[in-house]
């Protein structure tokens, strides 16, 4: 059996992006997520398998398993974007976003690790530009990326030389979970502005740069936080 790259998102404007560049390049696929409607047909165009979980649900990784052994490549295409002040931040806010960003990561490539090691494969995770840039409301989802990160180089210490593991910082990308930020045409135009490149960008920005660190074009790239922010990070 062929060992397939696993998409976690898969129907999200990254993880969808990516499951078809990875399909257009002959790469095996497996998608993950929650909605069964969807995955059923973005895995009917893509004529690929799929796994219907949740994965703020306990065990949802032995359904997984069950259900596809053999991968080399993880992209935990994974997010929310949770924005409060702080007075109205409290622990079930983080323990939330930390579960779903960062511990199920963690039981994911847990449950596949020798499979990885064993076909020397690539793990991609993702953080936001907000790590890097102070934003106002962002405590909850910037210190969780940022957990995020740190287990990047962690993990690509530890892992090396048999695992790749990398991770990308976006910034707001259109997408279903931006909407609330995009539907304002006004303050869709104020974000897109506060970028260098003067546009939100799109889930196949990232997805291109995913499928490059997720696939042997980048052998010799492990390790690394990676920006595809429109410069917003650094400019």
């Amino acid at each position: 059996m062929t060992a397939k790259y696993l998409i976690f998102g898969a129907t999200g404007a990254i993880g969808s992006n990516l499951s078809e560049q990875l399909y257009n390049a002959n790469h095996d696929i497996h998608l993950v997520g929650r909605n069964e409607e969807e995955l059923k047909s973005l895995s009917g165009k893509l004529k690929c398998s799929y796994s219907v979980v949740d994965v703020l649900e306990n065990n949802f990784v032995d359904k997984i398993k069950s259900e596809i052994d053999e991968i080399k490549g993880i992209a935990y295409c994974v997010g929310s974007i949770d924005l409060k002040p702080l007075r109205m931040v409290n622990e079930n806010d983080f323990q939330k976003c930390m579960k779903l960003n960062l511990y199920s990561a963690v039981e994911v490539i847990k449950a596949y690790q020798d499979s990885l090691k064993k076909n020397k494969g690539s793990i991609i995770l993702f953080s936001t530009v907000a790590v890097k840039r102070g934003f106002n409301n962002h405590s909850i989802i910037a210190s969780t990326k940022a957990a995020v990160e740190g287990l990047t180089i962690s993990l690509a210490a530890e892992f090396a030389p048999n695992i790749r593991v990398n991770c990308i910082a976006p910034s707001l990308t259109n997408s279903k979970i931006a909407q609330p930020l995009l539907k304002n045409a006004i303050m869709a135009e104020g974000i897109a502005k506060a970028h260098p490149m003067k546009r939100i960008g799109e889930g196949k920005d990232v997805a291109a740069m995913a499928k490059f660190l997720l696939t042997e074009e980048s052998s010799w790239i492990t390790g690394q936080i990676i920006g595809v922010d429109g410069g917003r990070s650094s400019i």
